[in-house]
């Protein structure tokens, strides 16, 4: 208990150092030549608490002598008459780079001006004085260290300045008690309202991190849906391609370079596929890929290659669906391609149905195949096919049923043309 109250007093008074103060609309650039743009950038805050200070001192110099000279007295030494006039003016000019230090040299450097105070007496019939020069400066002091330290520091200020009140006059100790309160207060609530402030702005910045996150993330996946969708239909049909070829060649060099030639228009296709997906990946100046996107009108090589892996594939598509949104058309696309793989993997030599056709506002891609002529192939893959085309379609707010039928398997697809 005893270390929670000395702590703070300890800080307030001899080792504490205050918050740095806010940077926001603080500085002013003054007019001048080129060469003397470094200079020109000062703190208008501090600038402000410098003019200030100079005008407070000869203000209360000029007090001071006014009432020696209406005494008829003479300062008892010119060092304590200097250091009163300091008392008055230096916290000012100190208290935005040093609340505490300011504060400090006012309880050391003001003695000297009560001593004087004391000793002329005041006017008659005044007593002891309070010149708006001094209350200036001492409660700008206490606004700033309120506004720039812990409410236990403002606390601590509070009691050391009631206790120097009340050893100077005992008998206003009430009103300065409430008088002292109101820096310190409206000190509080600044420091309180720019501690918010502070709060929000690392929240929303924070926020702006979380949603660059998860936007890499959405890419990151949206990446790995376009490499599974090209990594296995073209692997597929080129794993189908390799084996078929020699079997269908019997010797024949003809037919042998013929299916090797397939092979590696296969093989330049995916690679140039892939050097889309990762071009923006590996850009460092971060130019983007401009090759377009597949569409509908490469649907048509997607059943030249499944045909010649040995499916049997009846494409028809419906002449409504030339012009449709890229993002529809790039799906479209995309679940065909891995519906082909899927019949090659699972069902190789089927009978294939696949048709593209608008039913109103919706493009509707349908492909269904029986049973397959051999036995399936030995990599079942990943099983993240569907679960890439049913996200393809969520995307565009569409959907995507995919099941058993007869002997074979169907996929239906619905994409909304107006939600792309």
């Amino acid at each position: 208990m005893i270390s929670a109250l000395v702590r703070p007093l300890k800080f307030a008074l001899f080792t504490g150092k205050a918050e740095p103060p806010p940077l926001a609309t603080r500085r002013v650039r003054l007019p001048a030549p080129r060469w003397l743009a470094s200079f020109t950038h000062l703190d208008g805050v501090r600038l402000a608490d410098l003019a200030l200070a100079l005008y407070l001192y000869f203000t209360a110099t000029a007090d001071l002598w006014a009432r020696f000279d209406y005494k008829n007295m003479t300062p008892p030494s010119t060092l304590l008459f200097q250091v009163a006039l300091v008392s008055l003016s230096l916290p000012v000019a100190m208290r935005d780079r040093w609340p505490l230090g300011a504060w400090r040299t006012a309880l050391v450097t003001l003695p000297a001006f009560v001593y004087l105070d004391r000793m002329l007496d005041g006017f008659p019939e005044q007593g002891i004085t309070y010149p708006w020069t001094l209350v200036v400066m001492y409660l700008l002091v206490l606004y700033t260290v309120a506004s720039r330290n812990s409410e236990a520091v403002s606390i601590v200020a509070w009691v050391v300045s009631m206790v120097f009140l009340g050893v100077v006059n005992f008998n206003v100790l009430p009103v300065g008690g409430a008088v002292f309160a109101v820096p310190l207060v409206l000190g509080y609530n600044v420091r309180a309202r720019r501690r918010a402030s502070d709060k929000l702005a690392e929240e929303s910045q924070l926020k702006v991190v979380a949603e660059g996150a998860q936007a890499v993330l959405a890419e990151r996946a949206r990446i790995a849906r376009e490499l599974h969708d090209v990594v296995a239909h073209h692997m597929s049909v080129i794993a189908i391609q390799a084996e078929a070829v020699p079997l269908k060649a019997a010797g024949d060099a003809k037919q042998l370079e013929e299916g090797l030639a397939v092979i590696r228009s296969l093989s330049l296709d995916a690679i140039a596929q892939l050097r889309q997906v990762l071009g923006v990946l590996r850009d460092a100046e971060g130019r983007k890929e401009t090759t377009p996107q597949p569409d509908l009108e490469r649907i048509d090589a997607l059943v030249a290659n499944a045909r010649a892996a040995g499916l049997a594939v009846l494409f028809r598509r419906s002449s409504q669906v030339e012009e449709v949104p890229q993002a529809v058309g790039l799906s479209a696309y995309r679940i065909v391609q891995e519906s082909l793989s899927n019949v090659m993997r699972h069902a190789p030599g089927a009978t294939v149905s696949l048709e593209v056709s608008r039913e109103q506002d919706e493009l509707v891609v349908r492909v269904a195949n029986g049973p397959g002529a051999g036995p399936a192939g030995s990599s079942a893959g990943a099983g993240h096919g569907l679960v890439g085309m049913r996200e393809r379609a969520a995307l565009l707010d569409g959907t995507l049923e995919a099941g058993p039928i007869d002997d074979g398997f169907e996929v239906v697809a619905r994409l909304p043309l107006e939600a792309a």
